[in-house]
């Protein structure tokens, strides 16, 4: 007989379960108490029930385990200083969405060598997830794969579905069953209301295929996901961080029925793709603040130890503390941003 299934496919590989890597990197019952208290604290304030604001703050990507929990101790030490006024949940990415080609994140090639040793990216973001959280650091992540939350969600207390992805019926589904708030960007070229069509969606309960603990094909039936919010991040009309985009992002999202607040991210588009202006996209939604407004929960920052990127190399080959995919601000500017930010959330 002719052959006429999987002929593209090279091998099929076992991979470990998502019950097997949680035995091997159990959470503990402290961080269950950290992952589900900030869920709650993250979810009052969308809900404008806590007066404290967000910072989603961190690397692009994830390639460095060293440099990351050097990191995530200075922000701890900060969060210390400025726990009335914010809440600092770290970036911790994993996968990145590839508009062509180019590395995908740890999760799939940790190794940085084209070798896609995805079981050992596993491994490693998990490890690294609880490492964080030990040091009492809630994280935020982007869910690409719809099997990844398997292995890694009980960990995370802020998801996000990416700008390529909020259209995606299967992300949609996906984010229905997750267990912590999940902020949906809006679209590549800045639309909104697809966004917004994404938080309802997920606030409804779904079917779908997926897989358990056990690695078992299930159907799953979810809840739907109450606290879904909007992600503004800009598009190719231009950067949307503006009191002017906010003030009619409000009436969409009241038109809507959608009653979470939003957050800004301050790169990508709203920084027109220039790590540099960040801090403009900042202190413009700080002052914002100040004067009132009440919409906005938080922002979004892509910082790490030193400033700027580098092209990925063998880990030998790499400068400590400088990003593999878009370009940071490094650590002297994040802290001077997040003390602005907190200033300003104080003031209302």
């Amino acid at each position: 007989m002719e052959q006429i299934d999987n002929l593209n496919i090279l091998r099929f590989k076992p991979l470990i379960t998502p019950d097997e890597l949680k035995s091997q990197f159990p959470e503990t019952d402290e961080i269950a108490r950290l992952v589900a208290s900030s869920r709650t604290s993250i979810f009052n304030i969308l809900a404008n029930k806590d007066k404290r604001r967000l910072v989603i703050t961190g690397p692009c990507s994830l390639h460095d385990c060293e440099a990351t929990l050097e990191y995530a101790g200075r922000l701890v030490e900060l969060q210390n200083e400025v726990s009335e006024k914010i809440l600092i949940i770290m970036r911790a990415y994993f996968e990145k969405p590839r508009t062509t080609l180019g590395w995908k994140g740890m999760l799939y090639d940790p190794d940085l060598d084209n070798s896609y040793n995805i079981e050992e990216g596993i491994r490693r973001a998990r490890s690294l997830l609880l490492a964080i959280a030990e040091l009492k650091l809630p994280t935020a992540t982007e869910f690409l794969d719809p099997i990844v939350p398997q292995y890694t969600a009980d960990l995370v207390s802020w998801a996000a579905i990416g700008a390529r992805t909020t259209e995606s019926q299967i992300h949609r589904q996906m984010a229905s069953g997750l267990s912590m708030p999940v902020g949906f960007k809006n679209s590549m070229n800045g639309n909104l209301s697809a966004a917004i069509d994404a938080i309802k969606a997920a606030a409804s309960g779904h079917f779908f295929m997926g897989i358990d603990g056990g690695g078992k094909v299930v159907v799953a039936e979810t809840r739907g996901n109450k606290c879904g919010h909007l992600v503004m991040r800009g598009g190719t009309s231009g950067p949307n961080y503006g009191s002017e985009h906010v003030a009619f992002v409000e009436v969409l999202l009241r038109k809507a029925n959608v009653p979470t607040g939003i957050v800004i991210d301050c790169s990508h588009a709203n920084s027109d793709k220039d790590h540099k202006r960040q801090g403009q996209a900042l202190y413009d939604v700080a002052e914002q603040i100040a004067r009132g407004n009440r919409l906005i929960a938080g922002v979004m920052l892509e910082s790490f130890l030193r400033e700027g990127n580098q092209p990925v190399d063998t880990p030998e080959n790499l400068e400590y503390g400088l990003s593999l995919t878009d370009k940071c601000i490094g650590w002297e500017e994040t802290e001077e941003l997040i003390r602005h930010f907190a200033d300003a959330s104080a003031k209302v």
